[in-house]
């Protein structure tokens, strides 16, 4: 029997018995939101677990049914009501400044936790509690940009989310064309790279035996995918998508191949934003290709370049970069012969300067994705112009793709040196392109 299906029976089991026990009646009609505080705040003040378990499936059932008005109106609340009782802690500051120690500490701990972090982790025992937490998340995180004060709110959920989807938790599964069909589904809604344009585009990335596809999921949200990466397994690093997702490329016997390609990754709970997944699922997924594979020997990323046009945009007056966007102004300038080789020789050399140089105003590196996999310890390998002609590439990156190597002796240094400084871990010939982005003026071909 599914491990998560039958906790989640259980748990549904003991919040009827606790309904029938405390005499809570069944959801019915709206609930004002004073009512709504007083049931979490008896949640908060409940001792007995069946109760506890009845009364937060109650709130998370009347929570689904509010409106959008509502159920910002109940952030609000968790927010206002629910935050650091200060007169409790100012007493146990007072109590530590007088008589440090452990006991002292433990108290002063105590008492600066919100009291909506207990509310939100009595919440999690409800049946589906947990799901509904991540959705209430993805929720409250459409809403910061205009009410930036709830971000105490977000603060408390993350950090309990980070807790309850660490990586003891999770586990790693193998996504392939006999997965049910309810689990594919959500790959095809979920994939935010590259498009899979239905049935049949989806079983030419997960049935051929040179295509692999891993998730991680976590055993409260049974079939729900939290992250997913896409492998095709190659004889060398690839410069274009075109070339892994063509239909009716030649197969190869996965014992022949040198190269595994991990050419998409997916995040697919919008409300678990933050909460890193993708480090350890390609650390998890190249020891297991290791493994069964001892023929690779080479572990890359056919990458997207997300902000690289917006920052070219911004360069305006560097005459590379002016020359460039003059180049790339059209709608259809790739299908020009003379505009594509033009742009295969000046869009490189800018892209390089984008990863290796540019930084946010805090110092970070600029472009997520690069974030990503040089957090993780790979290297800026190659950077292919013309790697993909979808309209959204065009539209973010001209169509520039980016390897990343994962040379698994460096992984660790590279990781150390990004973490401490940003240091962007990148091949010579990477290197040499982001100076002579700098050096050389722009000329026509």
């Amino acid at each position: 029997m599914n491990r998560g299906l039958f906790l989640s029976e259980l748990l549904g089991a003991i919040a009827d018995r606790g309904r029938q026990a405390i005499g809570l009646p069944r959801p019915a009609g709206p609930i004002s939101p004073e009512a709504m505080r007083r049931l979490c705040a008896s949640l908060l003040s409940g001792k007995g677990e069946a109760s506890g378990v009845a009364r937060a499936r109650e709130i998370l059932e009347r929570w689904e049914g509010l409106d959008a008005s509502a159920r910002l109106g109940f952030l609000h609340m968790l927010r206002d009501s629910f935050g650091v009782d200060h007169a409790r802690l100012a007493v146990a500051v007072e109590a530590y400044r007088a008589q440090p120690g452990e006991g002292a500490a433990l108290t002063l701990h105590a008492a600066a936790e919100p009291a909506r972090q207990e509310l939100l982790r009595r919440l999690n025992l409800a049946p589906g509690g947990m799901a509904t937490l991540v959705r209430m998340r993805e929720e409250l995180l459409g809403h910061l940009a205009d009410v930036p004060d709830l971000g105490v709110v977000d603060t408390d959920l993350r950090h309990l989310l980070s807790s309850w989807f660490n990586r003891g938790f999770l586990l790693l599964r193998r996504i392939d064309w006999s997965t049910p069909a309810s689990i594919l589904e959500k790959i095809i809604r979920y994939e935010a790279v590259h498009a899979i344009n239905g049935w049949d585009d989806l079983r030419r990335r997960l049935e051929p035996r040179d295509r692999l596809c891993y998730a991680f999921f976590h055993p409260r949200l049974e079939d729900e995918p939290l992250i997913f990466v896409e492998i095709a397994l190659t004889r060398a690093m690839p410069a274009t998508i075109g070339e892994l997702l063509a239909d009716g490329r030649p197969l190869l016997d996965p014992r022949e191949a040198t190269t595994a390609v991990f050419y998409s990754i997916s995040n697919c709970q919008e409300g678990l934003r933050g909460i890193s997944f993708g480090n350890f699922l390609i650390k998890q997924v190249v020891e297991d290709l290791r493994r069964d594979l001892p023929g690779l020997t080479d572990f890359v990323t056919l990458s997207p370049l997300p902000g690289f046009a917006r920052w070219l945009a911004g360069q305006q007056g560097d005459p590379a970069a002016d020359e460039a966007l003059r180049l790339v102004a059209g709608d259809s300038w790739q299908e020009d012969e003379t505009t594509r080789r033009q742009a295969t020789r000046l869009l490189p050399p800018l892209a390089a300067r984008y990863l290796v140089e540019a930084r946010t105003a805090s110092g970070a590196v600029i472009d997520p994705v690069a974030r990503f996999h040089l957090g993780n310890g790979a290297r800026l390998e190659r950077i292919n112009a013309l790697g993909d002609l979808s309209p959204r590439a065009l539209r973010q990156a001209h169509g520039l793709m980016v390897n990343y190597r994962y040379l698994l002796d460096d992984i660790e240094k590279n990781h150390e040196l990004f973490a401490a400084g940003n240091a962007v871990a990148a091949a010579p010939a990477v290197t040499r392109l982001a100076r002579a982005s700098r050096a050389a003026p722009a000329r026509s071909a």
